[in-house]
């Protein structure tokens, strides 16, 4: 119950835009789920995701994995700047290292 009153709290706040969509990050007990999402056309951009893939390691490993990839993606997409929507999770961790992974691949938050 919690957790979706932080979600709501946080998302109150985060719109993602034509020219600022949203990047919204899910993680599961296995998987790592990441999608840039469009708010005003409610469509979805583009996504990465670790289910059915070849990503191994840690999950953080996973993680920063995950981000790269997204980062790849968007700019295929010709997108650089993204609202960052961390959901209910704290930004640390695994959330932390999937940002600055996609920081590093050219990523503006």
């Amino acid at each position: 119950m919690l957790k979706e009153y932080r979600a709501k709290r946080t998302r109150a706040k985060i719109h993602g835009t034509a020219e600022r969509p949203r990047l919204s990050v899910h993680f599961s007990n296995q998987h790592i789920t990441a999608q840039i999402i469009d708010d005003d056309k409610k469509a979805t951009l583009c996504y990465a995701t670790t289910v059915g893939g070849k990503v191994t390691g840690t999950k953080t490993e996973k993680a920063a994995k995950i981000g790269a990839e997204i980062a790849k993606k968007a700019k295929a997409a010709k997108i650089s700047k993204v609202v960052f929507d961390r959901g209910s999770k704290l930004y640390a961790g695994r959330m932390s290292a999937l940002a600055e992974a996609a920081r590093k691949e050219g990523l503006e938050f």
